[in-house]
């Protein structure tokens, strides 16, 4: 019988393996969380696939407003360089939540916009 148990030089080094938080700058940790905000938004939309079972606009609703006020406080911190690709993706999840929508909210009231203002296609 063998023992199932990894030797010490196949274990891998988790210590060496993480990044201690306080070394991460925090336009990573910004873009990090916008970018999970994104896709989950996405996801709850429908828009990972087609025929998605996932869609649900109340969550993506929620999810939308959430990066919509990250994004607008932060901006100013992240750069424009950063903040730009950010703004057309949520911009993209406004227009997809209008277009998702069976009642349309008026403009200026859909999700993000009282932090983005009226979205426009």
């Amino acid at each position: 019988m063998t023992d199932a148990t990894p030797s010490d030089s196949t274990t891998p080094d988790y210590d060496e393996m993480t990044r201690d938080i306080a070394d991460v700058p925090a336009v990573e940790v910004i873009t990090t969380v916008a970018v999970h905000l994104l896709s989950a938004a996405a996801v709850n939309l429908g828009l990972d696939k087609p025929d998605s079972e996932h869609k649900d606009l109340d969550e993506a609703r929620k999810l939308i407003t959430a990066l919509a006020g990250l994004v607008t406080a932060s901006a100013t911190e992240i750069s424009s360089f950063h903040a730009a690709p950010l703004r057309d993706g949520l911009k993209s999840l406004q227009l997809a939540f209008r277009e998702a929508s069976i009642v349309q909210d008026e403009p200026g009231q859909g999700p993000g916009e009282k932090f983005t203002g009226p979205v426009y296609a």
